[in-house]
């Protein structure tokens, strides 16, 4: 009888031992992961907030507002904090304010990528880049401001030389923070260069096509600013007069840009289009292509209003987003960890943004190490 009674008890200790046992595990195999797709998730949320800053750049510049905390840096008008601001003043200060946001969460997400990616990890990498790029953000952004004030020089030349500098590199950052954000979506991937050299060839110069687009469009957005037009017959002639200064009459190069880079995208859909599965990928490039081309012509039609700028550079950081997604998908294979990686093997960009289903999460879908 008493063994009896002890058995099912030293059962009911077992079974319980090894349920918390078994509990123990799971939570260990799920918290990371868990840790992983809210990397992931923060990661795709300095990627939109980057985007916003930028946009909040170009209202800055299309209304004139650089000037509104004066010559001074990191200071506003020689205060800390301006105690009688105008609105120039706001709208520069506000951007200043959230340029040094973008540096802290720039910060966090190159700590945070260190602690929770293994040595070779590509988010790793990436992450330090958007880091190194982000300081010469900022360094290019005070550059933009001192210049503008230092005696000597061309002011429209070097603003425009700044410009330019700053915005190829806001571009080369949107990149480094999108290729992090994504390769953290795609954890349970590894990543190989496949040795493509026309396709290395094609996607390097598209890319850089694209950014010249991208650069002589803020070109043209600065001569609209500077030197306004009253009709678009007069902005025609202007762009083509030899009396024009020199900032108008390169607005012409921005459209012959977008022809060439649009080329680009062309190849890009006709590669997506032989995969079928691209599908998705392919929807969202033809969509803010034609929504860009769209808003590219009316922008030249009303004479470039403040409002249309800046979506038109909305959009603009979209497709460029989308396009380096895409074109790092044909310049790197993945495979799943434990598996050969293949030549022809390539799948496309994970466009769930690292959000993952609970037996995803359950089953520890990790990074490969």
């Amino acid at each position: 009888m008493v063994m009896q009674r002890v058995a099912p008890a030293a059962n009911a200790s077992h079974e319980l031992i090894g349920t918390s046992v078994f509990n123990r595990d799971t939570a260990r195999a799920t918290i990371p992961e868990t840790g992983r797709v809210s990397l992931a998730r923060f990661a795709w949320l300095v990627v939109a907030y980057n985007v916003a800053v930028i946009v909040w750049g170009a209202y800055v510049r299309a209304t004139g507002s650089g000037a509104g905390c004066g010559s001074h840096w990191p200071l506003c008008n020689g205060e800390f904090l301006p105690t009688t601001p105008q609105t120039q003043t706001v709208i520069e200060f506000t951007h200043r304010v959230t340029s040094g946001v973008s540096l802290v969460l720039g910060a966090i997400l190159l700590i945070w990528c260190w602690r929770r990616t293994a040595k070779g990890n590509w988010p790793r990498y990436s992450a330090i880049a958007a880091a190194v790029l982000l300081f010469n953000e900022a360094l290019l952004g005070a550059l933009l401001v001192l210049v503008d004030h230092v005696g000597g020089l061309n002011r429209y030349t070097t603003h425009a030389l700044f410009l330019c500098l700053h915005f190829g590199n806001t571009l080369l950052l949107l990149a480094a923070l999108a290729l992090t954000a994504s390769w953290l979506s795609n954890r349970d991937r590894r990543f190989g260069v496949v040795p493509r050299p026309y396709q290395t060839i094609a996607a390097g110069l598209g890319l850089v096509s694209v950014m010249v687009i991208g650069i002589t469009g803020s070109l043209a957005s600065l001569g609209d600013t500077i030197f306004p037009a009253d009709s678009l017959r007069h902005a025609v002639l202007d762009d083509f007069s030899s009396s024009s200064p020199t900032l108008l009459r390169l607005r012409v190069v921005h459209p012959i840009a977008a022809v060439i880079g649009s080329l680009y995208v062309s190849w890009l859909l006709r590669v997506f289009w032989r995969k079928r599965e691209r599908s998705t990928c392919m929807s969202l490039l033809l969509i803010t292509l034609t929504g860009q081309i769209a808003l590219g012509a009316m922008n030249v039609i009303l004479l470039a209003p403040v409002w249309l700028q800046m979506t038109h550079l909305l959009v603009a950081e979209i497709l460029w987003i989308l396009l380096v997604l895409a074109s790092a998908d044909q310049l790197f294979a993945t495979h799943h960890s434990g598996l050969r990686l293949s030549r022809n093997e390539s799948t496309g960009p994970n466009w769930s943004l690292g959000f993952k289903t609970a037996d995803q999460i359950t089953r520890g879908g990790g990074p490969s190490s």
